[in-house]
């Protein structure tokens, strides 16, 4: 089995400062990938430029055989419909909250070619009770949701079209420790169910333990230790890792 998404030594700088420098990184089919580091570390900007939202200066992107970074403008839009989803760690970046719930999710459909409308509602009612929102409320718009519903409609939104790779940027940030908890449980629930490869940047230890299969650890843009997840978290090598970890240990 190939990797489904493979990058090779890409490297990006905003001024002087290297932002990414010389990452490499592979997603297999079906495998939750977390990145953590503090803030400034590099992560957020690995995902944007697997997610081909931002061009590297040098290195390569490869997904399923093709070359990401000669695709077109159309289609990289064409791959984010379809088999590509992105989660925003502010639902709201993620939605239009001028669009009722039920047509949030409806657009990705219409976007990926579905015509029925019967068919497109139909789907939209399974998917916000697949992430636990009440169907009877498909026709209300986003705003009168909470934090944590607007997130879950927003993942109904970038699943209803079953795609391969997800990215997540923070899925959790912001949201109550409860919520943050259940959010985590349907996470790990549906990527299972659907057999997704993610790709999850976070900060929080506990969020990369419980869904992650692997962990990168980025400092100063490069990829300091990597490895199955317990064994990162509980053998660390790098001591930026063991200073993650006790940190995380001591709160």
């Amino acid at each position: 089995m190939s990797a489904l998404l493979e990058a090779d030594g890409l490297r990006l700088r905003f001024g002087a400062a290297p932002a990414l420098d010389g990452v490499s990184v592979a997603i297999w089919p079906g495998e939750v990938v977390a990145v953590v580091g503090e803030s400034g570390s590099g992560k957020s900007t690995l995902l944007r430029a697997l997610s081909g939202q931002i061009t590297a200066d040098a290195g390569t992107v490869h997904y399923a055989g093709q070359d990401v970074l000669a695709l077109s403008e159309a289609g990289r839009r064409r791959l984010m419909r379809t088999e590509w989803g992105y989660v925003h760690q502010n639902a709201r970046d993620g939605l239009r909250l001028g669009v009722s719930a039920g047509g949030n999710v409806g657009e990705r459909l219409m976007a990926a070619g579905e015509r029925r409308y019967d068919s497109i509602r139909e789907v939209a009612a399974h998917w916000m009770e697949r992430v636990e929102l009440d169907p009877s409320r498909m026709d209300e718009p986003p705003r009168n949701f909470s934090g944590g519903m607007q997130q879950r409609l927003q993942i109904a939104r970038c699943l209803v079209t079953e795609p391969r790779l997800v990215f997540m940027d923070e899925p959790t940030g912001g949201l109550d420790v409860s919520v943050q908890a259940r959010l985590l449980d349907l996470i790990r629930k549906l990527a299972k169910e659907m057999g997704l490869a993610v790709f999850l940047v976070t900060h929080d230890i506990a969020a990369a333990r419980l869904l992650a299969h692997r962990i990168l650890v980025m400092r100063r843009g490069q990829v300091v230790e990597e490895g199955l997840a317990d064994r990162v978290l509980d053998d660390p090598r790098h001591p930026y890792t063991q200073l993650l970890v006790s940190s995380v240990l001591a709160a």
